[in-house]
């Protein structure tokens, strides 16, 4: 091997190194929830007639315009935000993704049901990290 190439093949051999550690998703690490926008509102949400007709969907997408403020404050385990650039899972309830995605969907059905029990948001994120945090793992 040449003494010239050496840099090079150590300077790939490091680059590879931190592609790797950037790209390779690590288990335990915590969800930075997005903080909801104030006057948020259902707007973008797609439009009840709209809605692709997959089971769960209707029902997840009406949650999304009954507390959109609530969704525009929770992180999305499906990691969306890595892959498709949602702000938080309201996002994905403005187009077709959230109707193709049980983890969008069953994300929304739950802080849905917190909320009509009067849960805060921080009870929220709470269990949707621990139900849907280890779909990421």
């Amino acid at each position: 091997m040449s003494a010239r190439r050496l840099p090079w093949i150590v300077a790939g051999v490091a680059v590879l190194g931190l592609v790797l550690l950037v790209a390779i998703p690590r288990s335990g690490t915590a969800s930075v929830h997005p903080a909801p926008r104030p006057g948020i509102t259902a707007d973008s949400v797609v439009p009840q007639g709209m809605v692709m007709h997959t089971p769960g969907a209707a029902e997840a997408y009406a949650v999304a315009r009954q507390i959109p403020q609530v969704l525009d404050g929770l992180y999305c385990h499906c990691d969306c935000s890595k892959h498709m650039g949602h702000r938080s899972l309201l996002t994905c309830f403005t187009g077709d993704h959230a109707a193709q995605c049980d983890i969008c969907m069953g994300e929304a059905m739950l802080a849905g049901k917190m909320a009509a029990a009067g849960n805060s948001l921080d009870q929220i994120r709470k269990a949707i990290d621990q139900q849907f945090g280890a779909a990421r793992s």
